[in-house]
């Protein structure tokens, strides 16, 4: 059961990194918000690309499974954040 969790964890956290980090660099790019907003936003971006490592499985289980956690997230901040 704990590796479900860490399971769980690791999708949310990957999920709330692409979506936070690409948030970031739209509001650098398109919204002329200052260099260091896309700084960070890349450097989440980049954290969001190493956190999927840190599953159990196989990159190509673990890539289609995380499309669905995304989705909700996705959702999710939509009504909550933007």
């Amino acid at each position: 059961m704990a590796i479900i969790g860490k399971s769980l964890a690791l999708f949310v956290l990957a999920g709330l990194a692409e979506i936070g980090g690409g948030y970031l660099m739209w509001q650098w790019w398109r919204n002329g918000f200052p260099w260091f907003v896309g700084a960070l936003g890349a450097a989440v971006l980049f954290l969001y690309g190493i956190i999927p490592t840190y599953q159990l499985a196989h990159f190509g289980r673990v890539y289609a499974a995380y499309g669905g956690v995304f989705v909700a997230l996705s959702i999710l901040w939509g009504w909550g954040v933007d």
